[in-house]
């Protein structure tokens, strides 16, 4: 582009007006987009080329700016992120703009994260995917296989699909696998869920008495689309937490056909021993019975194993 840099210079200098744009024109036309959009508007006369100079001018640097791009944060683009395309309009050549896929692929990923939310769980979960994620790692195998069947289940039919309960020891991958399937109902169909480290929610729950704000936070959970609870059963427990905030958000999701998912260290039958105990009641085991009710029937347990990752 140097030779034409260097003939508008010479023209906005004073040198030979007509010669110096006649010039400029033919090195503009040797440019491949320039001789395409010449090959489809063949009415096009010199005059009419001409009087575009300097639109044909941005149009071939941005492109070449494009042809060597230095990245979306580095775009020299007078638009940045933005390409342009010239229009033939009634004679008169014409650039709009359209976003690079670049600028597309962040914008894109924008969307996603605010699809993806979480309360005390660290930031790299959020980013996994079912492309990183170690495959060959046996234990893995059945678990991944339910991710992914739940995935299918749910952007065939949200109402019927069941939810995941994933358990094993610390480190296994539990929390990230369901990283990866937030990303994936966010990418595939602009699902929205939320990821709830659940000792510490519940922690807040109770602090929220105060304050007055415990049905505005119980709110967000039961009316998440896709609600995943993790590390559940490492609470302290209390007849409380049990009955009026767990239970209470686990009815409303069962009532209004909302998938959950959790991860935890016990299975369906700790978890139940768990629930079932607390230092101010002591055992009351029908209670803990009728809220793992609504865990059993409306989840799928797979137990995770493998390396721990930690």
């Amino acid at each position: 582009m140097e030779p034409i840099k260097s003939l508008l210079k010479s023209m906005g200098n004073g040198g030979n007006g007509r010669t110096d744009r006649e010039q400029v024109l033919a090195e503009l036309k040797k440019n491949p987009r320039v001789q395409r959009f010449a090959a489809q508007n063949p009415s096009l006369g010199d005059k009419d080329w001409s009087r575009s100079l300097n639109r044909l001018y941005q149009f071939t640097e941005e492109w070449n700016h494009c042809d060597h791009c230095p990245g979306l944060d580095h775009c020299p683009n007078l638009l940045s992120g933005y390409r342009p395309d010239l229009v033939n309009d009634r004679g008169s050549l014409t650039l709009t703009f359209s976003p690079c896929p670049l600028l597309l692929e962040r914008e894109a990923e924008q969307r996603q994260s605010q699809l993806i939310r979480s309360y005390y769980v660290p930031k790299d979960i959020l980013r996994a995917t079912f492309k990183n994620i170690d495959k060959l790692d046996s234990g893995r195998q059945l678990a991944l296989k339910a991710a992914g069947d739940f995935v299918r289940a749910y952007l065939d039919n949200p109402e019927t699909a069941k939810g995941l309960y994933l358990c094993g020891q610390f480190g296994v991958g539990k929390t990230y696998l369901m990283g990866a399937i937030m990303n994936s109902l966010a990418e595939r169909k602009h699902v929205a869920s939320l990821i709830v480290y659940a000792p510490d929610f519940f922690r807040e729950i109770k602090s929220a008495i105060q304050d007055n704000t415990v049905d505005t936070k119980l709110d967000v959970l039961k009316k998440a689309p896709v609600l995943i609870l993790d590390d559940i059963g490492a609470e302290t427990m209390t007849p409380w937490i049990r009955d009026e905030v767990l239970g209470s958000v686990l009815q409303y999701r069962m009532m209004e056909h909302l998938p959950t998912l959790y991860t935890s260290n016990f299975n369906y039958d700790e978890l139940e021993d768990h629930f079932s105990y607390s230092q101010k009641s002591g055992v009351e085991y029908v209670k803990a019975r009728r809220l793992m009710e609504r865990i059993r029937h409306f989840t799928v347990q797979v137990k995770m194993e493998g390396a721990n990752r930690r």
